[in-house]
């Protein structure tokens, strides 16, 4: 049951060039899939009220379609990392295949937002072979979880049962920013900071997290 939420040892193993857990073993939030009307607005509007900071691998062509919000994630001091243009199965990709889906976000972003993107995850938590090799050529790192909080289930009780069985001091905590988890996105987040702040846990800065 436990890997459904929390990576297992031998995987964390098997991919040991992938960041699965903070460098400082501060707590670090990550928000996938989006940006959206629907739940990122909101969202930072959370974070901003709690001091957090938080990374969002942005999907391309959500971007492209939300350039606003896009621009507050990163005027709010928020990073954004890549998580492909059509949010495809990298895995199951051709090698030219992965490479336009990381490059067209890059691009993007480059381009429209004048921003660098250091971080990159697959989506569905499925890397390809030699990913990190092809984010070598992009500077880019990958960066995975320790805890997948399932809530795009829309259910606050998954949510709960992930928070309070798995989550652990170096957690790179995973939640998204899409039209799923919207009805309890706020909520998840909100239970993840009380029961932090119940254990004694702190949450980091992203890059200190990362480097």
């Amino acid at each position: 049951m436990k890997f459904l939420y929390s990576p297992p040892f031998p995987l964390k193993k098997l991919m040991h060039n992938y960041t699965w857990e903070t460098k400082n073993n501060k707590l670090l939030l990550t928000f996938d899939d989006g940006p959206t009307k629907e739940s990122t607005e909101k969202i930072l509007l959370l974070l901003n009220d709690l001091n957090l900071k938080a990374v969002f691998f942005c999907v391309g062509n959500n971007v492209a379609l939300n350039r606003e919000v896009t621009n507050l994630i990163i005027d709010q001091g928020h990073l954004i990392g890549n998580h492909t243009y059509n949010h495809r199965k990298v895995m199951f990709l051709k090698p030219d295949g992965i490479m336009n889906e990381i490059r067209e976000t890059n691009n993007l972003l480059a381009e429209k937002h004048n921003y660098i993107v250091k971080y990159f995850r697959p989506p569905h938590g499925l890397p390809a072979f030699d990913l990190s090799g092809k984010l070598s050529l992009f500077n880019q790192r990958c960066v995975m979880w320790s805890l997948l909080t399932m809530d795009y289930k829309n259910d606050l009780e998954v949510v709960k049962f992930a928070v309070v069985n798995y989550l652990k001091q170096n957690s790179i905590v995973v939640l998204h920013d899409s039209k799923k988890s919207t009805g309890i996105i706020l909520d998840s987040i909100k239970l993840i900071v009380d029961f932090a702040a119940g254990k004694g846990y702190e949450f980091g800065e992203p890059d200190e997290c990362l480097n």
